[in-house]
């Protein structure tokens, strides 16, 4: 496979991921909101664009104002936020029509219906009335794209490079929503364990989809530990660090059984495995969860650009 295709679906399989999760922090922002003070609902939107890294852009065009409705028109739609839903889904389409020819005309067709139907809902500012409306669309068009994929794709370079995109950047999405937790979401330290420090981290299961799924393993007990747990290191849940790591490490076999060879992306992530495989929470808190959330994303990083250089993308 050329390098410029396997670029291609890497990217777009970024690129769609990105603007999902960015729906889902902005429905989880959305609900701690409802039940807050204006003062405390500033703060959850200013951890919103934290977690997603962008406070820097958000700032440069409006200052502090951290207002729901400016924030999330920021994340879904501003056409001066390159990281905005409609411009990753609109980088995911420019992505998947270069590689056409790699990809099946069912998958083709799901990202050019995304990019048409979310073209159309964000043409417009959102309002809150209608905010729930078109979170959800967002969620459901990547879901159908990613449908089509799985059902009609071969199992084969383009595949496999497509999922790594994926989990590269899922892994390092869960990473970002622990990281902030700690040091953004909560006002003080003197709040760990408190009945709010409980209301954040189930905001924090409801980024990722995940408190259906913990609740169900834990008996309905929110429990901060656990629930670290559960998204570092649970094998069986598809947006922990762990899991995203497993995958990784497949679809990077899937390549060196095409190529007949590894490379350094292949060493970079046996390490992270071992890691993750002998750990257990206890050494997690006791070397400290933002160091360790600190040292998984610089990993992630290197292992994406590993690919990048390995594979020649730019070639």
């Amino acid at each position: 496979m050329l390098g410029r295709t396997a670029n291609g679906t890497f990217w777009m399989a970024r690129y769609l991921e990105r603007a999902e999760n960015t729906a889902r922090l902005i429905e989880a922002g959305l609900r701690m909101t409802l039940t807050r003070d204006a003062d405390a609902a500033r703060e959850e939107w200013r951890s919103v664009i934290s977690t997603v890294g962008q406070s820097g852009q958000f700032e440069a065009l409006y200052g502090q104002d951290y207002s729901g409705e400016r924030v999330w028109n920021f994340l879904l739609r501003d056409r001066a936020n390159p990281g905005s839903v409609f411009a990753m889904i609109d980088a995911a389409r420019s992505n998947a029509r270069s590689v056409r020819t790699a990809l099946t005309r069912e998958v083709w067709e799901a990202v050019n219906e995304s990019w048409m139907v979310l073209k159309d809902a964000l043409v417009r500012p959102v309002r809150e009335a209608m905010l729930g409306e078109v979170l959800a669309m967002v969620r459901r068009q990547v879901t159908l794209v990613r449908g089509a994929f799985d059902g009609t794709m071969l199992r084969n370079e383009a595949y496999n490079f497509s999922r790594l995109g994926t989990f590269i950047e899922r892994g390092d999405n869960t990473a970002r929503i622990l990281d902030v937790k700690y040091y953004v979401l909560l006002p003080s330290l003197a709040w760990v364990g408190s009945s709010l420090d409980n209301v954040q981290w189930e905001s924090v299961l409801r980024s990722v989809s995940g408190d259906r799924a913990y609740r169900w393993l834990n008996a309905g007990a929110i429990d901060p530990r656990g629930i670290a747990e559960f998204l570092v290191l649970d094998r069986r849940f598809p947006r922990s660090l762990h899991f995203c790591i497993h995958k990784l490490r497949s679809n990077l076999a899937g390549l060196a059984h095409e190529y007949g060879t590894e490379t350094s992306a292949h060493e970079l992530l046996r390490e992270i495995g071992t890691r993750f495989h002998e750990i257990g929470i206890e050494a997690v808190f006791e070397q400290g969860l933002h160091e360790f959330i600190q040292d998984f994303i610089a990993a992630n990083q290197q292992v994406a650009q590993a690919i990048e250089q390995d594979y020649r993308f730019y070639a």
